[in-house]
């Protein structure tokens, strides 16, 4: 029986995701079973098309994968992709001044070690697209696993890192994937987007233009707290079904705009505030970055869709004064809240 709604929505991956990470090693015939445990995952799992793995065990695989093969690509790739590719990806993308910036660099980097892949990002005046073309065919068969997974992880890394230098979710319109829908295609919409299509020339995620205007908000001791579980760390962040985000997100918006402690949060999960804050930080959060977000989407959102004065924004929003949003909305989007309200509108209605 496939599982229910409710099942699908903790979190976990579908078997299709553990197996497309293993293919390259059963390609090899290389022996995983020992890897499998250390992951604490049955390899009985791996049968039941229909079996799910805890995001946790499959972030624990994703490394221990890596440290076996000493290859970040999973023995999917003509050559392998070093050991230390994914931090210096990131090195290479900390100083970047906008979202756009990072993007470009990183897909300059990744075309150096992935050869393979031609990953590139397109602006456009309201969508944007980053393209992911084979510069070689991976495999001779469109649906190979191998082909099918690489293709799911080099998406998944680009966009989870994207997420994490502006500290915030980014919201992808459409991906249209060049394979056939595999049968772990209902997990796409808590990964990627609801949205997908299949069967593609290429692989082609789209999103808003104006996402790409974003700062970077990171910097080196971000990066040295966020690598300490990296590279698997990053399938665990940045999902539709971060549970215990979801439902403290549920609690502060009630609230909002009063202030919620982390103690009243707790009493009204029914859980101790000290096993909140563990998985807030497992699901790669805390009360203060749900708290931050939250007030950022609504005031962005009431910046672009109402013609509330930014003064009475600010108030409505909690601000002790004006020009304490207006630092806010400057480090957001690198404009004053008139300015982004001006440009938010000119992208919407076009030229």
């Amino acid at each position: 029986m496939p599982p229910s709604s409710q099942q699908r929505s903790r979190a976990s991956v579908a078997v299709g995701f553990v197996t497309g990470m293993l293919s390259g090693s059963a390609a090899r015939r290389i022996e995983y079973g020992e890897l499998l445990a250390r992951a604490g995952i049955a390899p009985a799992e791996l049968g039941d098309p229909n079996g799910r793995i805890s995001v946790g065990n499959y972030a624990a695989l994703y490394n221990l994968s890596v440290q076996q093969l000493g290859d970040e690509g999973f023995g999917l790739f003509a050559a392998p992709v070093r050991v230390g590719s994914f931090e210096f990806l990131c090195r290479s993308v900390l100083s970047s001044q906008s979202l756009a910036e990072a993007l470009d660099r990183g897909c300059r980097f990744l075309r150096l070690v992935v050869p393979d892949l031609a990953v590139t990002i397109a602006p456009g005046p309201r969508t944007s697209e980053l393209q992911i073309a084979e510069a070689r065919p991976l495999q001779r068969e469109r649906d190979d696993p191998r082909r099918v997974f690489a293709l799911e992880w080099i998406l998944r890394l680009l966009h989870g890192l994207a997420c994490w230098l502006v500290n915030r979710d980014l919201p992808l319109n459409s991906v249209a994937f060049p394979y056939s829908e595999p049968p772990h295609a209902p997990d796409y919409k808590l990964i990627y987007t609801a949205r997908s299509t299949f069967g593609s020339r290429h692989l082609v995620a789209t999103l808003n233009s104006n996402l790409l205007e974003l700062p970077v908000r990171r910097d080196d001791e971000a990066l040295t707290a966020f690598l300490d579980g990296a590279p698997g760390k990053i399938v665990t962040l940045y999902r539709r079904d971060r549970e215990m985000v979801r439902q403290v997100r549920d609690v502060v918006a009630k609230s909002f705009p009063d202030a919620v402690s982390l103690d009243a949060v707790s009493r009204r999960l029914n859980l101790s505030s000290r096993t909140v804050e563990r998985r807030l930080h497992e699901e790669g959060s805390s009360l203060r970055a749900i708290k931050d977000a939250l007030r950022r989407d609504i005031a962005l959102s009431r910046l672009q869709k109402s013609d509330q004065p930014v003064a009475q924004i600010a108030a409505g929003l909690g601000y002790a004064d004006t020009s304490t949003f207006f630092r806010a909305c400057t480090a957001w989007t690198g404009f004053s809240p008139t300015a982004y309200r001006r440009r938010a509108r000119a992208l919407l209605n076009g030229p």
